[in-house]
């Protein structure tokens, strides 16, 4: 449970620092892409840097799941872009929250991880709350396209790939794995960076390496809860745990005001903890 919560926190920081950024940093690829690089020089460190492709048996399925992982990374950021250009910042926001549903039926289907009745019952609760907290009285659904189901799929298989490895990769080449998700992702995130010709000032270099440095840390420690605790719970426990903490997070340290829709949301996030970790 305490990687978990040490996922979650870092994952939290992730949302807050971009928070801090949004008004700061005018080329938002280019930060990306320096998160990357933080990311991956963090990953060769724990990996070592002399070890980074060591003869050992199970290094090309890692590398393999690591480009997967780091390309659906990348794919999950451009289309969440474009589908807020689209669909709003609201719809295209949702429809990423709930790539939960496609790791909830990769745990049931691929990993054979059956939630009790009380998991169950937590986890329609929690989609009850991210539909709640993302969405406001009113929320037009019309404009809820194909880019946004795909959007859903491509997150939500991003999210499963770390269980992929923790099931069928080799853990000692964990290290390894989360080394060549971000290589991959800084490769094709470099490269739409020069393609939108966005410049890399000293803003867009401080704020990538804060968010770099959680989001490495985020990566890794939800490897390791997977390690520990079933999919089923890790996944709908991580993804409404960080909405929580990053929603609180806005009303004391951005003086953000919740409607009574967003704190009843908070309360039924509450709830869908309780019975998802009993």
């Amino acid at each position: 449970m305490l990687y978990l919560l040490l996922a979650i926190v870092s994952s939290a920081l992730i949302s807050v620092v971009m928070r801090i950024s949004s008004s700061r940093v005018s080329g938002n690829v280019a930060m990306l892409a320096v998160n990357y690089i933080a990311c991956t020089l963090i990953a060769a460190g724990y990996a070592g840097f002399g070890t980074l492709l060591p003869a050992v048996p199970g290094l090309g399925k890692t590398v393999l799941m690591g480009a997967v992982h780091g390309t659906l990374y990348l794919l999950s950021f451009v289309l969440l872009q474009r589908s807020i250009q689209k669909s709003g910042v609201v719809l295209s926001s949702l429809f990423q929250r709930l790539g939960l549903l496609v790791s909830l039926a990769a745990s049931v289907l691929l990993f054979g991880e059956l939630p009790t009745a009380l998991q169950t019952a937590g986890f329609l609760i929690a989609l009850a709350a991210i539909v709640l907290i993302n969405t406001e009285k009113g929320t037009d659904f019309r404009g809820a396209g194909a880019g946004l189901v795909v959007l859903l799929v491509l997150g939500g298989m991003g999210d499963t790939m770390s269980k992929v490895f923790e099931t069928w990769g080799e853990s000692a080449l964990a290290p390894q794995f989360l080394f060549f998700t971000f290589a991959t992702a800084l490769v094709l995130c470099t490269g739409l960076m020069l393609h939108k010709k966005q410049r890399l000032g000293w803003r867009e270099l401080v704020f990538g390496v804060l968010i770099g440095i959680p989001n490495f840390f985020s990566a890794r420690f939800l490897l390791h809860a997977l390690e520990r605790l079933p999919a089923v719970v890790v996944y709908p426990t991580f993804s409404v745990a960080t909405i929580l903490v990053v929603t609180l997070a806005g009303v004391v340290f951005f003086k953000e005001r919740l409607s009574p829709r967003r704190w009843a949301a908070l309360a039924i996030i509450l709830a869908a903890l309780v019975l998802l970790n009993i």
